[in-house]
């Protein structure tokens, strides 16, 4: 409508053929956050966006008329917010203006994450899209959202008429101002709307209810602006149904049912008369073709169409001299028919056994089938010591999918925590109940005091230090080996190993007591106390076994009881220096006298396996050399005092959850491993990690200063080598296997940090050693999450490129070529990145549970799988140039620079 006339221009609505579109804007209030009993009863809560200052919202847009929903709903796509929910996203509604009916109401419903797999409804509000002049809404508009409840057009109106709040008073005046009905008076203008919007900011912040901002497009023609009235042309009935229209709902009532031309296809295409012909069968090119992209283009986590799975059954006597078939074969069989069951468990022992790491994926939630996990187990067997300690972590998750009431041959649910037996069998096909009166029934979580009394040992906390007799009571336990019987499931199978390697065995107890943590907690029949109380069964069977399986392994039971002590006297004395009054030097202080306090014993104490790497024996701690690190949560770096005479140094968090940490440097540990196996040695730094439950754990100290603190103190990144590592005959000025150092592990942690998905990636955390090795530690996000806006998808600065001699150089071209060949080699050995996270979907680990269902898609989605080597290449040199061309990463870690120098 024009300003400065009284001619009203409109529009009918019957005549904009064009999609209706809103503009989301920000939402303004605040939200309840959980109650700490809410937290305590359950506390994955801590990780949804309830508990979050500003969490990640959606929301959903709908239109209804008569109460009908009539288009498909829309959704805001997935933003980041950091301070406030601000959308300011446009969305296309699939409605024309000319389709919608007079009585049309836009429905708008904000949602949020609570639980994984489980969203809750923040709040609600609507709007009528026609005016009772028939006009529709124009420019900005505030809506009030009704907390808790769905958009309704009755129940959450987003315009009300409240008079005693002036803003409803001011809003009308605005109205009329922006009509023309209103003189202008410039200075005076600027004044009002100031007012106005602290009188409007001042209600919205007094009143309970959050508002959203909602932006209505405005038709202008040669600056002139029309209003859009609703009108309707009359048109036959005949051609009121819209033939474009291919969306729609309909009821099928057969959609559950079993298809009986399917049934009766796939029984004749596997029945045993079948089998006799298919032995010789050959696959032609065209069936060659779809094999090899089944093997060569599917991931794990990709379920094969029933097409395929019927190519894979006719061809199976062929394939079962290719191993790498066999996941893929198992997952076309359906276990409830018995003859094809007995067909594919017959085939089964004739494939070609696949390799240790291949059979991973048959532990998967996927195969419950008892015989294909201990198939898989078999071939678990074949690994070494090494091996199988790079999926250890995987193996202790892989035990919630066991049946483990077969397992144990005991019915769980009558399982008392107080009972005197404890189950001390392997072979599902015996039950032997014994009595161990001497054996606490307490889980691993909880205090050692009853493990002290149950050995006969009745002495002080520092006590477990030295080296006690184990009493004879327990004696009883020792008289055979549980593990005499074949056919092993996968928990004899770890204890079976562990019993026999002290190494296995103390990484194998922290990994279970994690799990067994906080059992009390859940008694209910809900599945995961179910998942513990299995945990807690195989701790107390691992308890019996070392001790019944020789000598060596009732020593190593003692030695973990001895570790188990020592975590819990470091952890005591951080809560006590946690709570010291003072600065950080008094804390330092308090820390050192309790370390050289002869009641602790850690000083001097006997030999003793590190838990955080039990190849490394401790005998004592240097307490002098003891300090805290500037940081939130202040850890400490311990000296430890070797029996070989030399010095180990770990730190010791508490109050810090290490597992998602944990499984990041495992993932790493294991790439390296690939890597070198395909002669290809990037310098990585994968140091160790050890959750020794979920608030405590200890990190291995490599000697090395961050990014930040190199350009503080050199400038840049060479200035540092030329002063620590100079040479005079190269053209950089230091050593020339710094700079090939560099160059390696700068590009393997630019591509493993890339398919990992790992955020927050800053200067800071990012370390340099003297010799050139460049290493990432703290990983907070994983997987595609990061708490900063537009993050790069690797970290790769202008500061690491030139040490290269800049992107144009030699150098720089040798880092992109081992780019490439790192990606491509680890793209050849995605399916066992993937099936370790998928085995890992059930932990607790923050941003796995955050969509447990999406983590490991999240990982397939880096490789990049349904493209060619070729196609690959070029796409890792998008992301590498992006990456390194990213202005808003710049500028952001300027600001982080600023912020950590002010906190200094």
């Amino acid at each position: 409508m024009g300003i400065e006339n009284d001619t009203f221009n409109y529009i009918h609505s019957c005549d904009l053929k064009s999609s209706l579109t809103i503009k989301i804007g920000t939402l303004e209030g605040k939200r309840e956050k959980p109650s700490y009993e809410e937290l305590l009863h359950n506390p994955v809560l801590r990780h949804s966006g309830r508990n979050q200052d500003c969490s990640d919202l959606i929301a959903e847009c709908s239109i209804k008329s008569d109460g009908r929903c009539i288009p498909l709903s829309t959704f805001t796509p997935y933003k980041p917010f950091t301070t406030r929910w601000n959308w300011n996203e446009w969305l296309s509604l699939p409605i024309r203006y000319c389709d919608l009916p007079r009585n049309s109401v836009l429905l708008i419903t904000i949602y949020d994450c609570e639980t994984p797999r489980q969203r809750i409804v923040v709040g609600g509000t609507s709007i009528p899209l026609f005016d009772r002049d028939g006009l529709f809404p124009r420019g900005l508009h505030d809506l009030r959202v009704w907390p808790e409840k769905i958009a309704d057009p009755v129940e959450t109106p987003g315009l009300v008429d409240d008079k005693n709040n002036q803003s409803h008073a001011l809003n009308k005046l605005e109205k009329k101002y922006k009509n023309g009905e209103i003189q202008k008076v410039d200075w005076l203008d600027r004044l009002a709307f100031q007012q106005i919007s602290v009188i409007i900011d001042q209600e919205k912040k007094s009143s309970n209810f959050m508002y959203l901002t909602l932006d209505f497009p405005q038709v202008v023609v040669k600056n002139v602006y029309y209003h859009i009235v609703w009108w309707e042309n009359m048109v036959p009935d005949n051609a009121i149904i819209n033939k474009y229209y291919r969306d729609m709902t309909l009821y099928d009532p057969e959609i559950s049912l079993e298809n009986l031309h399917e049934s009766k296809h796939h029984h004749l295409a596997r029945s045993l008369e079948s089998g006799v012909a298919d032995r010789d069968l050959k696959p032609n090119k065209q069936d060659h073709d779809k094999l090899t992209k089944v093997i060569a283009h599917y991931p794990p986590t990709r379920q094969l169409t029933s097409d395929e799975q019927d190519l894979l059954w006719k061809y199976r006597y062929y394939l079962k001299n290719l191993k790498e078939f066999l996941p893929k074969f198992l997952k076309c069989v359906k276990w409830n028919l018995e003859k094809e069951a007995e067909q594919a468990l017959l085939l089964l022992n004739e494939w070609s056994a696949p390799d240790p790491h291949e059979a991973l994926e048959l532990l998967g939630p996927e195969f419950t089938h008892q015989q294909i996990r201990r198939y898989a187990v078999e071939r678990l067997d074949g690994a070494s010591n090494e091996e199988l300690l790079l999926y250890l972590l995987q193996l202790v998750q892989a035990l919630r999918y066991e049946t483990w009431e077969q397992m144990s041959c005991v019915d769980y649910s009558h399982y008392s925590h107080e009972s005197d037996y404890t189950v001390v069998t392997t072979n599902p096909a015996i039950e032997l109940l014994s009595p161990v009166k001497s054996l606490p029934s307490s889980s691993i979580g909880d205090t050692t005091e009853t493990d002290e009394k149950s050995l006969g040992e009745t002495q002080a906390m520092p006590s477990l230090l030295q080296t006690k007799k184990i009493d004879k009571q327990t004696d009883f336990l020792l008289e055979e080996s549980p593990f005499a019987n074949s056919g092993r499931n996968l928990a004899s199978f770890l204890m079976e190993r562990s019993c026999e390697n002290h190494i296995l065995a103390s990484y194998f107890y922290w990994y279970l007591s994690i799990e067994c943590e906080n059992r009390a907690q859940d008694q209910g029949m809900k599945p995961e106390s179910k998942v513990r109380e299995m945990y807690d069964w195989v701790m107390r069977s691992f308890k019996v076994a070392l001790q019944r399986h020789s000598p060596n392994s009732k020593q190593t039971w003692h030695t973990i009881m001895r570790q188990q002590q020592f975590v819990k006297s470091l952890a005591d004395i951080m809560k006590i220096v946690n709570k010291e009054t003072g600065g950080r030097i008094k804390k330092i202080e308090k820390l050192k006298s309790l370390l050289a306090d002869p009641f602790y014993n850690l000083e001097n104490f006997e030999s003793l396996p590190l838990p955080l790497n039990p190849e490394v024996k401790v005998c004592g701690i240097i307490a002098e050399e003891a300090t805290l690190f500037k940081s939130a949560l202040e850890p400490c770096k311990l000296t430890f005092k070797t029996v070989e005479g030399s010095e180990y140094i770990a730190i010791f968090k508490c109050g810090d959850d290490l597992r998602q940490d944990q499984l990041i440097i495992q993932i790493i540990t294991l790439m390296d491993k690939l890597l070198q196996n395909e002669n290809v040695d990037l310098k990585l730094t994968p140091y160790k990690v050890l959750a020794t439950s979920s608030k405590n754990g200890f990190v291995q100290f490599i000697e090395s200063v961050s990014i930040a603190e190199v350009l503080r103190n050199y400038g840049s990144i060479p200035n540092y080598f030329k002063s620590r590592v100079p040479c005079g005959s190269t053209s950089y000025k230091f050593l020339p296997q710094v700079m090939d150092a560099f160059i390696r592990s700068c590009a393997g942690y630019c591509v493993i940090t890339y398919i990992l998905g790992i955020g927050d990636r800053h200067f800071d955390n990012i370390l340099l050693t003297p010799e050139g090795h460049l290493f990432h530690i703290d990983f907070g996000y994983i997987l595609g999450r990061d708490p900063k806006p537009l993050p790069p998808p690797m970290k790769l600065t202008n500061e690491m490129v030139e040490v290269m001699n800049g992107h144009n150089s030699e150098k720089f071209i040798e880092f992109l070529s081992l780019c490439n060949s790192t990606y491509i080699q680890l793209r050849r050995h995605s399916s066992v990145v993937l099936s370790l996270f998928s085995l890992m979907e059930g932990a607790s680990i923050p941003d796995i549970a955050f969509e447990p269902d999406k983590a490991t898609k999240k990982v397939e989605d880096r490789f990049c799988l349904s493209l060619s080597e070729e196609e690959a290449v070029r796409h890792l040199g998008e992301v590498i140039d992006g990456s390194f061309n990213a202005v808003i990463a710049v500028m952001v870690e300027h600001i982080h620079r600023f912020t950590q120098y002010m906190r200094a």
